[in-house]
């Protein structure tokens, strides 16, 4: 398909150059480019400009979650007959409401492996937000490397409310906290995977890490500094660099983990490979189910070790802040409020009082 604004610079560019530049692309800018190359050909412009696009993200996490929102978008223009880079407002916005009404991919049970169909509900808010906040950063994007300019369609296109106080995922208490990492030190199904459950659980939680952090991280982040044991983070979300002080219990079991192994992933497969989420996320449904607990994946442990340090007495909000490695405030209290809106709910007090008067007409 043809395009015109951008026709000129990618491949002209790149042509003349010793070096392919795109051999530096991180994985999921390589990813989208092979995925995009195998639908449009390497003449059209839309596999480097996306590829690129999405190289220039600063965090992994973001290179993904942007990746995953723009091959949702690609797949609508195709279906309509656009071309992605050709989209005007009217299909924009058209895109909006395909979002709230088509029916997401699912795998076929038992079916060939790979084998999908459109079955699931439709996008989540969340998700609806994530794929239009991509594509107007795309535009965006070709407005900055364009010669001639690129009107953004998605400007004027109304984007989901996402309440900032609200989390679909459920929070576990520190009781619960403490029952789910028993379970992964002494009765996760897997023996041999114990110590690295173990090591895992306790360092997502006491460093207040996201998990793509913790497994891009490697033993020779491990170090000392200043009296403490730390883990130097180089793949922050946003960018960046950080150390986090790993606490004695959690240092303890990583050391009983690596077992003395000083080169590597930190956390690992059992071939040396890199851990990835999925794997994480079916860990943690194991031992929740083991542990009778509420099911959810690696992303609310954060919430919960920032919801559990604002409880304590002595809690200091400045520090929990760059602990939790938020610019905002804002937004390391709304897991206070989020908290305080279920612990101060009135509904007990009315519960407590309709218990007793129950119970008075039963005697």
């Amino acid at each position: 398909m043809a395009t015109t604004a951008l026709e000129r610079s990618p491949r002209a560019t790149l042509a003349t150059l010793r070096r392919d530049p795109r051999d530096l692309w991180p994985e999921h800018a390589q990813r989208l480019y092979g995925h995009l190359v195998a639908l449009y050909g390497e003449d059209d412009v839309l596999p480097t400009l996306a590829a690129s696009w999405i190289a220039h993200q600063r965090s992994a996490n973001t290179q993904k979650s942007y990746a995953r929102g723009f091959r949702i978008f690609e797949e609508f223009a195709r279906e309509h007959g656009a071309h992605p880079m050709a989209v005007k407002f009217l299909l924009a916005d058209t895109f909006r409401l395909y979002l709230e009404t088509t029916p997401t991919w699912v795998r076929v049970k038992g079916g060939r492996r790979g084998e999908m169909v459109r079955t699931g509900e439709p996008y989540s808010d969340a998700s609806r937000a994530n794929a239009l906040s991509a594509v107007s950063s795309f535009f965006a994007y070709l407005d900055v490397v364009s010669d001639d300019g690129v009107k953004n369609p998605f400007d004027a296109v109304a984007r989901p409310y996402i309440d900032p106080d609200y989390s679909p995922t459920p929070g576990y208490t520190e009781q619960e906290w403490t029952t789910l990492v028993v379970t992964a030190r002494d009765h996760h199904r897997a023996s041999a995977y114990r110590k690295r459950a173990y090591a895992l659980l306790l360092v997502l939680y006491t460093c207040c890490l996201r998990i793509d952090s913790l497994l891009n991280a490697r033993v020779e982040d491990l170090g000392y500094d200043k009296g403490h044991r730390v883990l130097l983070l180089e793949k922050m979300k946003g960018g960046g660099r950080k150390k986090k002080p790993i606490p004695p219990v959690a240092w303890d079991a990583l050391q009983d983990y690596l077992d003395g192994r000083t080169t590597g992933w930190l956390f690992c497969t059992a071939s040396g490979g890199q851990l990835d989420e999925p794997a994480v996320w079916r860990l943690l449904q194991s031992l929740a189910k083991r542990a009778g607990l509420p099911l959810r994946g690696p992303h609310g442990t954060k919430g919960d070790a920032i919801t559990h340090a604002l409880a304590k007495p002595d809690a200091r909000p400045d520090k929990i802040q760059r602990w939790a490695d938020h610019k905002d405030s804002r937004t390391t209290q709304r897991y206070n409020r989020r908290k305080e809106l279920l612990d101060d709910s009135p509904g007990y007090a009315l519960a407590s009082d309709v218990a007793g008067a129950l119970a008075h007409s039963e005697a």
